[in-house]
């Protein structure tokens, strides 16, 4: 790194370390803001800092028309060959410095892009990754060879200000790229830069929806009736508005954007998907080892009976293993998993779990685990090259999600993985996991938030090997036929075809 782009993010750390701190001053003596009431919040601010930053989150949530852009220093645009169409995707982080869904997503979609001839960039909101502390960050990564630009320049503490930046920033970029298409990915923050480099430089903009942040917001305890709320669900409908197309991941999503007064017509799903290779011999789970599906682990006891298949027996000398791989939100229900786990066990099935990843309900699932007695490993973050091999672990992935606003509408990425390694997955009766699990064919599915029901399910799996792999072959192939990234790919180049009036296709 230059010792000019050094210095822009030891500021942006700095400035980031600041904002931080406004926001926790208030902890000492609760006040509006904690309740969701910025407008409150300000009035009730004591120092300049503090009530310049909530200024700031006021302003964001309250977009203009259009959020207007700098001058340029220079105006036009690049001389990229045109017979190579281009997509820049705007995202608020990326790997390798975050290891999540949202940037696997990311990964997983650009990766494809490129593998089919489209030159997809990625750029990560102003600061990012030096915000989170990675000060040698350089203005452009690699890997599997799609450019990760970063944006290493000072955020203000305001985040109005830092919008504005970024904006300015981004236009810079567009310049150099020139894309066809600029694709923004959650939240509406990224959609504002996108539509006011967009509409500057007359560029379609996609918003694809990944999420509803303000029903996650509310599943921490927080009311509908706050402001916070209120604006965050209203700038989200003014970028899908603005937008010339909206993509989201599930069936149950397009239904929620469209209920919001978005013309269904611009309204495409895109599911969670894995890579090809997920789903090539090499990356599935070998009967040679002895591992995941073909262990009979206990006698069988009875249970889908419309089952059928030969019984694979080839290791007893290891415990059924029932888990799950992702963010430990406390939303995800994974306190009811090991409550069930202790009725199983208590009822003479052994039974390891094994939960991968780290979040907030992590302290809080390993005490009880504790109290439990349970056989549970938790390991923690895990780096993207790991998560297939900790998938492999398991005989049966789970996803116990409790039923609340967010998980009826949004959908996990990590279960398609497992499915793809030929892993039967157990999941709430919620609507995006219907779309994903079919009872009895790929997987089981019970109603949420009921411990007896998912301890039945898991029993039951735990005794019937058989059941198990064919389960967990029929979820390899409804992967395979739906939810791969190349399919995604086809999905979206057709979008921007449509958008482009046909000039971008591949």
């Amino acid at each position: 790194m230059s010792r000019i782009g050094r210095a822009a993010a030891n500021a942006a750390t700095t400035l980031s370390v600041v904002r931080r701190l406004a926001v926790r001053r208030p902890t000492r003596r609760p006040g509006p803001a904690y309740d969701g009431n910025l407008t409150a919040a300000i009035a009730a601010a004591r120092g300049p800092a503090l009530r310049a930053h909530l200024e700031g989150e006021l302003a964001v949530l309250t977009p203009p028309p259009l959020p207007s852009l700098p001058p340029l220093v220079e105006e036009g645009r690049g001389t990229r060959p045109v017979s190579k169409p281009a997509v820049l995707h705007l995202v608020t982080n990326s790997l390798p410095e975050t290891v999540a869904g949202y940037t696997i997503r990311t990964h997983g979609i650009a990766v494809a892009q490129r593998h089919h001839g489209v030159d997809a960039h990625v750029v990560t909101r102003l600061g990012f990754p030096v915000t989170k502390g990675h000060i040698d960050a350089e203005a452009v990564a690699e890997a599997d060879g799609v450019p990760y630009h970063r944006l290493l320049a000072p955020v203000p503490l305001r985040a109005d200000r830092a919008r504005a930046r970024d904006i300015a920033r981004t236009a810079h970029l567009v310049q150099r790229l020139r894309p066809d298409v600029l694709h923004a990915h959650s939240n509406h923050l990224n959609a504002q830069v996108a539509l006011a480099v967009g509409r500057r430089f007359g560029i379609p903009v996609v918003y694809e929806v990944r999420g509803f942040l303000e029903e996650t917001w509310v599943s921490r305890g927080h009311s509908t009736d706050a402001e916070s709320y209120r604006l965050t669900r209203a700038a989200e409908a003014w970028a899908m508005r603005h937008a010339d197309a909206v993509v989201t991941l599930s069936e149950s999503m397009r239904e929620a954007i469209v209920a919001r007064g978005i013309d269904p017509a611009k309204v495409r799903v895109t599911p969670n998907a894995v890579s090809d290779s997920l789903l090539s011999d090499a990356g599935w789970s070998s009967r040679a080892e002895g591992r995941g599906p073909y262990r009979d682990h206990n006698e069988p006891a009875g249970g889908l009976d419309t089952l059928a298949g030969a019984r694979y027996s080839t290791s007893r000398d290891s415990r059924f293993t029932v888990g799950t791989v992702g963010t430990l939100n406390h939303y995800e229900g994974l306190d009811l998993l090991l409550d069930a786990a202790a009725r199983v066990v208590a009822g003479g099935t052994q039974v390891r779990v094994l939960i991968v990843g780290d979040g907030p309900a992590r302290a809080d699932l390993e005490r009880q685990a504790g109290r439990l007695g349970l056989d549970a490993t938790f390991t923690g973050r895990v780096g993207p090259s790991q998560v297939a091999d900790h998938h492999r672990r398991l005989d049966v992935f789970c996803v116990p999600r409790r039923d609340l606003p967010v998980t009826r509408l949004v959908p996990p990425l990590k279960p398609v993985e497992a499915m793809a390694l030929g892993r039967p997955v157990i999941a709430s009766d919620l609507p995006p996991l219907r779309e994903l699990v079919t009872h009895g064919h790929t997987g089981l599915v019970v109603a949420p938030d009921d411990v007896e029901a998912l301890a039945t399910a898991i029993g039951t799996l735990a005794r019937r090997a058989d059941a198990r792999h064919q389960l967990g072959e029929h979820a390899r192939e409804f992967v395979r036929t739906h939810r791969t990234w190349t399919a995604v790919h086809h999905t979206l180049i057709d979008l921007y075809a449509s958008l482009t009036e046909g000039a971008l296709h591949v």
